[in-house]
C-alpha cells in the first residue's frame, strides 16, 4: 500500500499482489520478533546455563496469558478497523482506535498487577523446582513490570497496518527487534545481569515499539488518528472488539493451560532438563508459525475490507493463496526440524543430555508440522471476517478435545515419547475438523453473498 495508506486499494488491486504487498512486511515484523527470541535463549543458555533455559519455559503459561489480553484487544481492534475502512465509515474507525489504546493500558496494569502478587506459588503450580524457580522469577519481575509497553505497541502495531501501513508495521518490529538484540548480550555477556537482563532487554525494546507506535497515530498524515473526544470507552466498541478478538484470547489462554500440563507432565517423565527441551522445541516450531501468522496479518485486512465490501469471490481467492504459501512454510520447517535436530539443539546448549531430549522431542514433536499452515490460515480466516464463533470453536478443538486429553493419556503408555506426539495427534484430528467447518462456511458464504 502507498504511503498515505490508500485502504480503498484493498478492494481494487489483484489479490495476489495485495498478499505480497501486506504479507512480506509481516513475514519480515513476526518472524524477526520470533527470531529474536531465539536468540534471547541462545543468550540464555550459553550465558547463564541450561536450568535457566528450563526456567525460561516455565514462564510461557505466564507470557501467554499477558499476550492473550494484549493479542484480544489488538487483534480484535485491528480486524474492526479493516471492517469499517471496507464500509467507507472512518469516524468509527476512529472510535476503535481510541479505546483499543484504552482498554490496553487499563488490562496490562491489571493482569500485570495479579500476577506479581501471586508469582512464587503460581510459578511451583507450573513445575518449578527450587533450581527453576529463581530464574523464572526473575525473568518474569521484570516482564511483569514493564507489561504495559506489549500491549500497546502490539496492539497499536495491528492497527497500523489494518489501516494501511505495512511498512510502518515492519520497521517498528524491526526497530524493537534490533533494540533487543543490541541489548540483550550487553546486559547479559557484559553487565553480568543474567536472565534479568534478558528480561530487562526486552522490555526496552518493547517501550521503543510503544513510542513509536503513538507517535504515528498522533500525525496528521495518518489515515486514522488519536483525536479528542475519540478515547471515551464505549460498550458497543468494547464488544465489539472482544468478541472478534476473543478467539486469540482463547486460544492463548488455552495455550498457557496446554503449556502448563506439558511442563508439568515433562517434569514427571523426564525432569528439569525435558522443560528445557520444549523450550527449544517451541522457540523453533514458533519461528515457522510466527511466519505463517506473518502472511495472516497479511490477509486479514485484504479479507475484512472485501468482506465489509461484499466482495466474497475477492475474500475466497485471498484464503487459498495464503494456505498454499503457509503450507509452503510448515513444510519447509519440516524437514529442516527432522534432518537437522541436533545441529539446531546444539546451539542453544553444550549439556548433552538436553540436547538429546530435544533431539529425540523436536523429531517426534513436528512429525506432522506441514498441516499446521491449512489450520492456522483458517482460524485467522474465519476471525477476519468476523465470524468470532467459528474461529473460537477451532482454537478450542485442538487445543481442549484433542491435545489436553492426549497429553493426560499418552505418556501413560510411552512415557517421555507420549508427551512429544499429543501434539501431532491433536494437530491430525483438528485439522480434519477444521476442513469440515470450512467446506460448509464457503458453501455458506458463495450463497448468501451471491
Amino acid at each position: 500500500m502507498n504511503k498515505r495508506g490508500n485502504a480503498n486499494e484493498l478492494g481494487i488491486d489483484k489479490i495476489g499482489k495485495l498478499l505480497m504487498q501486506y504479507s512480506v512486511p509481516a513475514i519480515v515484523a513476526t518472524a524477526a520478533a520470533s527470531l529474536y527470541n531465539i536468540i534471547d535463549r541462545i543468550f540464555i543458555g550459553q550465558g547463564v546455563g541450561p536450568l535457566a533455559i528450563s526456567g525460561l519455559a516455565l514462564t510461557f503459561p505466564l507470557m501467554n496469558i499477558l499476550a492473550a489480553f494484549g493479542s484480544m484487544i489488538g487483534v480484535g481492534a485491528g480486524t474492526m478497523v479493516s471492517i469499517r475502512l471496507g464500509q467507507h465509515d472512518r469516524r468509527e474507525a476512529t472510535k476503535i482506535l481510541g479505546n483499543a489504546l484504552m482498554l490496553n493500558i487499563i488490562l496490562s496494569l491489571s493482569v500485570a498487577l495479579i500476577i506479581f502478587i501471586f508469582l512464587d506459588p503460581i510459578l511451583y503450580s507450573l513445575g518449578a523446582s527450587p533450581e527453576t524457580l529463581p530464574y523464572a522469577k526473575r525473568f518474569m519481575q521484570i516482564i511483569l513490570i514493564g507489561n504495559i509497553f506489549p500491549h500497546v505497541y502490539l496492539g497499536l502495531n495491528n492497527i497500523i497496518r489494518a489501516s494501511g501501513y505495512p511498512g510502518k508495521a515492519m520497521a517498528t518490529t524491526l526497530t524493537t527487534v534490533a533494540v533487543n538484540l543490541i541489548l540483550a548480550p550487553l546486559f547479559i555477556f557484559v553487565f553480568h545481569w543474567g536472565i534479568r537482563g534478558a528480561a530487562f532487554a526486552t522490555v526496552c525494546a518493547q517501550f521503543t515499539g510503544a513510542v513509536i507506535s503513538v507517535l504515528h497515530f498522533t500525525k496528521m498524515e495518518s489515515f486514522v488518528r488519536f483525536l479528542p473526544g475519540y478515547m471515551k470507552l464505549k460498550k458497543k466498541i468494547i464488544r465489539d472488539i472482544i468478541s472478534v478478538g476473543m478467539s486469540n484470547f482463547l486460544m492463548l489462554m488455552c495455550a498457557s493451560v496446554v503449556t502448563s500440563i506439558i511442563n508439568l507432565v515433562l517434569k514427571n517423565h523426564g525432569g528439569d532438563y525435558a522443560i528445557g527441551a520444549y523450550g527449544i522445541i517451541n522457540s523453533v516450531g514458533s519461528l515457522v508459525v510466527m511466519v505463517v501468522i506473518g502472511f495472516t496479518q497479511g490477509m486479514q485486512p485484504i479479507t475484512g475490507y472485501n468482506f465489509g465490501a461484499h466482495q466474497i469471490p475477492r475474500v475466497i481467492r485471498a484464503y487459498k493463496l495464503t494456505v498454499i504459501a503457509a503450507t509452503i512454510v510448515t513444510t519447509s520447517g519440516f524437514l529442516i526440524a527432522e534432518i537437522f535436530p541436533k545441529l539446531i539443539s546444539s546451539a542453544f546448549t553444550t549439556n548433552h543430555e538436553m540436547i538429546d531430549l530435544t533431539t529425540n522431542g523436536m523429531r517426534l514433536n513436528l512429525i506432522v508440522f506441514p498441516v499446521i499452515g491449512f489450520q492456522v490460515v483458517t482460524s485467522n480466516f474465519f476471525q477476519s471476517i468476523g465470524k468470532a464463533k467459528l474461529s473460537i470453536f477451532l482454537s478450542l478443538t485442538r487445543q481442549v478435545l484433542f491435545l489436553i486429553p492426549a497429553l493426560l493419556v499418552f505418556p501413560h503408555f510411552w512415557g517421555l515419547n507420549g508427551a512429544w506426539l499429543s501434539g501431532p495427534f491433536a494437530d491430525l484430528t483438528s485439522s480434519a475438523t477444521t476442513f469440515i467447518v470450512l467446506s460448509w462456511m464457503i458453501r455458506r458464504l458463495r450463497r448468501e453473498y451471491a
